[in-house]
């Protein structure tokens, strides 16, 4: 599992006034006017407009017409989650949770992250169910995260979708069910994350939670790999190397090994040592090999001479994000 918060958040439209009332200081500060907007939202702040005490907060978080001043930013983020402004609250949680404008404080992150959550606010939502399972300033329950994760997924973020799959996946908390982790996995997949490509692709690979469809972890291997996923790029030489839900192909395997091994990569340059000493869908090459062989060595941190007869064994990668 991998922990990721949702940070601070911007919001670009106010939330209460009015159109006029929030045209005219956010079409300033849209233009980059930003003197204007801050002479238009500051009285509106010091009257008790949550939205334009947002706004203040946003404008010292960022430094936009005023100094960058943290301190500042929580002071006017709390006026406004004090009234209620989810988006607020969701930020006040932020900084208590990095200790960032205000000394860091887990309990006071979790109180805000929930009065936003309870409001509906999905990055709040995704954060607490992180604290809940990671035990950060409350006692880790599993339960919990779930159901707050369940809620953030279930309305398209991403990274939840992700962790309820690795949850499923992995009997975390809750009961194994390979099913529902391939389906969360398409969820966030289907969205473009590269992590939750390559776990999929796994498990058509391994035939787990679905039906083994070799042509179909290729599909999403690829997608992955087009983003840069390691691993994903390294299955995908496995798999044209040995002819795997894909016509068998040399070059390619070597390709897909060669962009595994550039970002170091140690099973990927072993691979390409032991294609080029066997003549394994590329022609025989002593030199090759032995350099593929000395790179593997290098990345993995051993530093003794290779003589050739290197054996690697030959098996796709499976790795828990």
């Amino acid at each position: 599992m991998h922990f990721k918060r949702a940070a601070i958040a911007l919001f670009f439209a106010l939330a209460s006034g009015g159109l006029a009332h929030a045209d005219i200081g956010q079409n300033a500060y849209d233009r980059g006017d930003y003197k204007a907007a801050l002479e238009y939202w500051r009285p509106l702040a010091d009257k008790g407009d949550a939205a334009a005490q947002l706004k203040l907060g946003e404008m010292y978080d960022e430094g936009q017409g005023v100094p960058k001043d943290r301190t500042l930013a929580f002071v006017w983020y709390s006026k406004a989650a004090e009234q209620g402004n989810a988006n607020a609250q969701f930020n006040v949680g932020v900084m208590y949770d990095n200790g960032d404008g205000v000394d860091q404080d887990k309990s006071q992150a979790i109180a805000w992250y929930r009065k936003a959550a309870d409001q509906g606010n999905v990055d709040a939502q995704y954060n607490l169910a992180i604290m809940y399972d990671s035990g950060e300033g409350i006692t880790k329950d599993s339960g919990q995260a779930l159901a707050w994760y369940r809620k953030a997924a279930d309305r398209g973020k991403i990274e939840a979708q992700y962790n309820l799959a690795v949850m499923y996946r992995d009997g975390a908390g809750v009961p194994k069910d390979g099913a529902q982790a391939v389906a969360w996995f398409r969820k966030a997949a289907d969205q473009g994350d590269a992590d939750a490509q390559y776990n999929l692709g796994t498990m058509y690979a391994d035939g787990d939670g679905i039906a083994e469809d070799d042509a179909e972890a290729i599909t999403w291997f690829r997608k992955a790999a087009d983003q840069g996923d390691v691993e994903a790029e390294y299955n995908l030489g496995v798999m044209y190397r040995d002819g795997e839900g894909v016509a068998k192909n040399g070059p390619e395997a070597v390709g897909w090994f060669e962009k595994a091994a550039a970002e170091n990569y140690a099973d990927a340059a072993l691979n390409l040592g032991v294609m080029y000493r066997d003549g394994d869908g590329v022609p025989a090459d002593r030199a090759k090999s032995l350099e593929w062989f000395s790179r593997a060595k290098a990345m993995s941190g051993d530093d003794s001479e290779p003589d050739g007869n290197e054996d690697m064994p030959l098996q796709r990668k499976s790795i828990p994000i």
